[in-house]
């Protein structure tokens, strides 16, 4: 009897850290958030989604804002807003759905200096020129597990270890881009402010279909006293090398002219085939030069700068 007494004195602590551990301010987010995941999969399921329930999946962001704002602390950042919720949705059948659980901070004016929501002349609205994400070290490995086999199988899906994860340019796409994906054309050569252990930064752009000719954006990443920050935003000038535009419209004038030849029946398609992907080839022939030239133009050092002062504004110096 006394020796289970004292096994009892011993075991204790044990379990009270076991249990603190298990109840830790990530953990209940996490289980918060699944579940209203799982209580909206309901409804969809069984056709019920209204007006109603919309206020209620909004509610329920609001309250892991809530959560999030309390594990996070964060000070407010000159020229953004006050922080939102990262995520778009807790329908998981809904565009954004899945996307990195964090506060994101917009900046508040457009890149030609207009107050965000203020209507242009050609009917669109302004948005915010930057935006910058925070989420801690354990909930971003927590992310990059639920996403290990995100993406259907044939597609390349997130390296489960963090700094080849914020190398992928498909993490962008997943955490913060939810209507195209985001394209890295280049690293850029950001300095690691001293309160950092790991940074990364690249020149970037978005598609739906083809890579666009030039970068128009920065995205930079880094570890900082047990938080992760992915900041991003428009560039101006846009950095792009004409010479490469050149060698891809090259190779998708003879892919137009062999798939011409095809319909006129001027080669047959064993001979097209022999062509290989002319469009691929372009593509991959564009990036190759677009790695190679950028760094030579003078808008890849602004865009150096640009990305430099945003890192800093993200993380502080």
């Amino acid at each position: 009897m006394h020796f289970i007494f004292r096994l009892a004195l011993v075991l204790s602590p044990i379990l009270v850290l076991s249990s603190a551990r298990a109840a830790s301010p990530e953990d209940r987010y996490v289980a918060t958030r699944d579940a209203a995941i799982a209580k909206f999969a309901k409804l969809s399921n069984d056709n019920k989604i209204n007006e109603a329930v919309d206020k209620a999946e909004a509610a329920a962001r609001d309250e892991l804002k809530g959560q999030l704002t309390a594990i996070l602390s964060q000070p407010a950042r000159p020229g953004f807003t006050l922080a939102q919720i990262n995520l778009d949705t807790l329908y998981k059948g809904d565009m954004g759905f899945g996307m990195l659980d964090g506060l994101r901070f917009d900046a508040d004016t457009g890149r030609n200096g207009g107050k965000i929501g203020e209507k242009r002349a050609d009917g669109s609205f302004v948005e915010p020129k930057a935006h910058i994400v925070v989420t801690t070290e354990a909930l971003f490995i927590r992310w990059l597990h639920e996403h290990k086999t995100w993406w259907d199988k044939g597609s390349k899906n997130v390296p489960q270890q963090v700094e080849a994860a914020l190398k992928f340019e498909g993490l962008y796409t997943q955490a913060i881009s939810t209507d195209a994906a985001v394209i890295n054309f280049n690293e850029l050569p950001v300095v690691r402010p001293a309160s950092a252990t790991l940074t990364y930064g690249f020149l970037a752009g978005r598609t739906q279909d083809s890579t666009p000719d030039a970068a128009d954006e920065v995205f930079v990443a880094a570890i900082a006293n047990g938080k992760v920050y992915i900041a991003y935003g428009e560039i101006e000038p846009a950095v792009g090398v004409p010479a490469c535009a050149t060698i891809r419209a090259d190779y998708n004038k003879r892919a137009d002219e062999a798939d011409e030849k095809l319909r006129q029946k001027r080669i047959d398609r064993k001979a097209y085939d022999k062509l290989g992907d002319l469009r691929q080839q372009g593509d991959d022939a564009f990036k190759h030069c677009f790695v190679q030239h950028a760094p030579e133009q003078p808008a890849f050092a602004t865009a150096t700068k640009q990305a430099q002062a945003l890192l800093e504004t993200a993380i502080g110096k």
